[in-house]
């Protein structure tokens, strides 16, 4: 659904009249908050298969540190993956990265190891590999992405909608409140059962994230 057709969905259920545009009033605009601050929320409360994304780059001979141009910090890292090698990298802490490289600072070879640097000044993710790239490598960073704010009347929402358009009714509920015959308590629920549902469907085409192990 785009946001356009989520605002006009919630405002169905509360009995107003519906927009052409999310901004044509103060009242659709927050009903627009409120599409976003579930979407959120949401997205938050499980990795959905939707959001799986694949960011791959190529390094550069003696590159150390490199920014995931497509990524910011909703990027949740499920597994990376040297191509070129054809081997799965592990993730190291920062101090064990600057151990590395204080014990040996010019070791260079197939990037084996990696660790998150913080950000750069356009808030894009810093990762920093070991050893240095002794040469061209595609490396491939497997993961979710969590999307930005809907803010067009065409973005699309690519999670399933209903528990979006039932937590941001919720919200609605308790600004006003009351929407003549549903009460606040109930739409939450109504907005946990729809999210539960959701997060079961996706699971079963993902069994394996709910497999835990022991580590």
């Amino acid at each position: 659904m785009t946001y356009l057709e989520l605002v006009n969905a919630v405002l169905r259920r509360l009995r107003e009249t519906e927009v052409s545009t999310v901004s044509e009033n103060a009242y659709s605009a927050l009903i627009g908050d409120f599409i976003n601050d579930s979407k959120s929320r949401i997205e938050n409360s499980w990795d959905w298969s939707a959001l799986y994304t694949s960011l791959s780059f190529n390094t550069i001979q003696d590159g150390l540190e490199y920014s995931l141009t497509d990524s910011d910090l909703n990027l949740k890292t499920v597994d990376v993956i040297n191509q070129t090698s054809s081997t799965f990298m592990e993730y190291r802490s920062s101090v064990w990265m600057d151990k590395a490289y204080l014990d040996t600072p010019t070791a260079s070879g197939a990037p084996a190891y990696y660790n998150f640097k913080g950000v750069n000044s356009i808030g894009k993710i810093i990762v920093k590999f070991y050893p240095k790239p002794d040469g061209i490598y595609t490396l491939k960073f497997n993961g979710t992405v969590r999307t930005a704010d809907l803010s067009l009347d065409t973005d699309k929402l690519v999670i399933p909608f209903r528990p979006v358009i039932h937590a941001a009714l919720a919200l609605a509920a308790r600004e006003r409140g009351e929407t003549g015959g549903t009460s606040t308590p109930e739409y939450f629920a109504m907005a946990e059962a729809y999210l539960s549902d959701a997060i079961a469907l996706d699971a079963n085409r993902n069994p394996e994230n709910l497999i835990f192990r022991e580590v």
